[in-house]
């Protein structure tokens, strides 16, 4: 159950609903900021915590390379993927992004999600995230989002 200014994971919409993220979001790897954003977006799905999605203008220029990886949401469509690398660190897979979503999901078109588990660090505000278990999912938790999350084990089936 969600206390007092908590979102509980159960109660965010299927399909997903995408709307501004209010934080400023940042992500290190390599011991430098790689993004700083102000203008991001969120991603709320059933059992997931916030997926978020910055514009590839906050993303350090040159940082993200392409890598060969791809897959297919449901509702989003299909997924790019991103190496990040800074300053001789490299971070495979640490990213994705829609290039031509599907319709209802136009607005992430060319934005970029990281996963925190990939890079050094994620931030919403002044709060540093934890990763959402798992290989696949990139979601970000924060003290103000409560699960349980999909993505550990013994959750495939939900």
């Amino acid at each position: 159950m969600p206390g007092p200014g908590q979102e509980s994971v159960w109660e965010y919409p299927r399909p997903p609903r995408v709307e501004p993220e209010q934080r400023r979001v940042r992500v290190v790897l390599g011991g430098r900021v790689i993004v700083e954003s102000i203008t991001a977006l969120r991603v709320l799905e059933t059992s997931h915590p916030p997926g978020i999605y910055v514009p590839p203008t906050d993303v350090v220029a040159g940082v993200l390379r392409p890598n060969p990886a791809a897959s297919l949401c449901e509702w989003k469509g299909r997924a790019a993927y991103w190496d990040a690398v800074v300053d001789g660190v490299a971070a495979e897979s640490a990213a994705w992004s829609y290039p031509d979503p599907s319709s209802d999901y136009e607005s992430l078109a060319g934005y970029v999600s990281f996963y925190p588990s990939r890079v050094d660090a994620c931030f919403l505000g002044d709060e540093q995230v934890s990763p959402q278990e798992g290989g696949f999912y990139g979601g970000w938790i924060t003290d103000d989002v409560v699960g349980p999350f999909k993505g550990g084990p013994g959750t495939l089936g939900w």
